[in-house]
């Protein structure tokens, strides 16, 4: 009787298994936000590649850029549910946009899945060597001496290195002056001239300056010293404790997709992070894979939106 109940119950069973197909079953398409050739198309890319490997399916990078990466998660919001067609989202795109776009067609933790983070990097903030301080204590109370006189430089208004700064202001209690440029590099030019005395941006335009001696590191936005500049200490350790600032960039899928099979994307997205040939792309680029659960990266997104959220308020920063 026993084995007949068994029996009955593995085929019972046998029709729910068959109806999980395995994934992928065609070419997966990765969406990314931003023209070919930025740091987040060319960390998806490498992405890509290792998981097209692991799949035996192409895995195609389309690049649907505009409008601060809106265009490219319109595209992956209204997508097919299957895990088929994805988003690598940036952390401007997902958490800074919905804080300050007033009306913004998209809900990042509505509209999509967070399915695995790829690469997290950090902020340095500099200073111009003609700026009489050499770390974050001296900075803020030359700043709080001088209200509203000490100005930083960024490559425009509401992007991460601007609210990253203002994060930093509130966290200290200085009244910095903001200078917004067009882009960056045009912000790093004045920062050089002494158009600006401060800036805080990512490590791919600020360690090259910072190790020619072109300008003065002040403090590093994560909660642990890069690896790769050791001598620079993180704000947290200068009084501030917990106080971090991460950019990153991360896989995203519609919200319906089955738990499944972003479970799958997110093991073998962690996998791939481990291969040798990855972790030389997202290190070139000033980053680290940061290997989370699904669970843990949505977490994450949730604390990054609440974050930015506030920040873009203290600031005023609104967009249409």
């Amino acid at each position: 009787m026993q084995r007949r109940a068994l029996i009955a119950c593995s085929l019972l069973a046998a029709p729910a298994l068959r109806a999980q197909p395995a994934f992928p079953q065609r070419a997966v398409r990765i969406v990314v936000g931003y023209p070919p050739g930025q740091t987040v198309d060319v960390t998806a890319r490498a992405y890509a590649a290792a998981l097209q490997q692991a799949w035996g399916q192409p895995v195609v990078v389309d690049n649907r850029s505009g409008a601060n990466g809106i265009i490219g998660a319109e595209a992956v919001k209204t997508a097919e549910a299957d895990g088929h067609t994805l988003l690598f989202g940036t952390s401007g795109q997902m958490t800074i946009n919905p804080a300050i776009y007033r009306r913004l067609p998209y809900d990042t933790m509505r509209d999509f899945a967070p399915v695995a983070l790829g690469a997290a990097s950090r902020l340095y903030l500099v200073a111009n060597k003609a700026l009489p301080v050499t770390n974050l204590p001296e900075l803020v109370a030359y700043a709080k001496a001088r209200p509203g006189r000490v100005s930083f430089g960024s490559g425009g208004t509401g992007i991460t290195a601007h609210l990253a700064m203002e994060m930093l202001a509130a966290r200290t209690g200085m009244e910095l002056l903001h200078i917004p440029y067009r882009g960056s590099p045009a912000a790093l030019t004045a920062l050089l001239s002494g158009e600006v005395q401060l800036m805080i941006d990512a490590g791919t335009l600020l360690t090259p300056q910072i190790r020619d001696g072109h300008v003065r590191p002040l403090a590093v936005s994560s909660l642990e010293r890069f690896a790769g500049m050791p001598e620079v200490p993180t704000v947290a350790e200068q009084g501030f404790p917990g106080f971090q600032v991460v950019t990153w960039s991360a896989l995203f899928a519609p919200a319906a997709t089955p738990p499944a099979v972003v479970e799958a994307i997110n093991a073998q997205m962690q996998a791939a992070g481990r291969l040798e040939m990855v972790l030389n792309t997202v290190r070139a680029g000033g980053s680290e894979p940061r290997p989370l659960s699904t669970e843990q990266f949505a977490d994450f997104v949730r604390s990054e939106l609440a974050q930015w959220g506030e920040a873009a308020r203290a600031a005023n920063v609104t967009a249409d």
